[in-house]
């Protein structure tokens, strides 16, 4: 199961966060964590790219794609792919998390909370297994 860190010691600083994780803290990288971590509607990589634009007008969709391969596979963001939509992307999560996504307009909204977690570790413990990860997708439309 995850542990979670101790949230004194999580840094914020996107180039300390790359330092960290063995990475050379470039602007691109540094712009496309400090971009992820204000996010709160889980961007695509259009998304990135739009608001990396915004800050450096000649950085390449290349770049941008190059850039979240480079921070997925270090284990810094998480990429989301529903269905046949464009993968989403988030920061990696110091707690795991599952994600409802609203069938009619598309909204992805995070399900915060341990107790889906919790029993999902329990039965697999009872199958004779450790959860190393998880992630539930709900789908669901508004009640009217």
């Amino acid at each position: 199961m995850m542990t979670e860190p101790n949230s004194e010691e999580l840094s914020t600083d996107p180039a300390q966060i790359l330092r960290e994780a063995g990475l050379r803290a470039t602007q691109q990288r540094t712009s496309v964590l400090t971009i992820l971590a204000a996010s709160t509607d889980h961007p695509t990589v259009d998304d990135v790219y739009d608001k990396a634009r915004q800050l450096d007008d000649t950085v390449s969709i290349a770049t941008i794609y190059r850039t979240m391969l480079l921070l997925e596979t270090a284990g810094l963001i998480r990429k989301l792919t529903f269905d046949d939509a464009p993968a989403r992307y988030e920061m990696t999560p110091n707690r795991d998390h599952d994600h409802l996504i609203d069938i009619d307009t598309g909204e992805l909204i995070e399900i915060p909370g341990r107790e889906m977690s919790e029993l999902r570790a329990r039965i697999v413990n009872d199958l004779g297994y450790d959860v190393v990860s998880q992630h539930t997708i709900l789908r669901g439309r508004r009640k009217h």
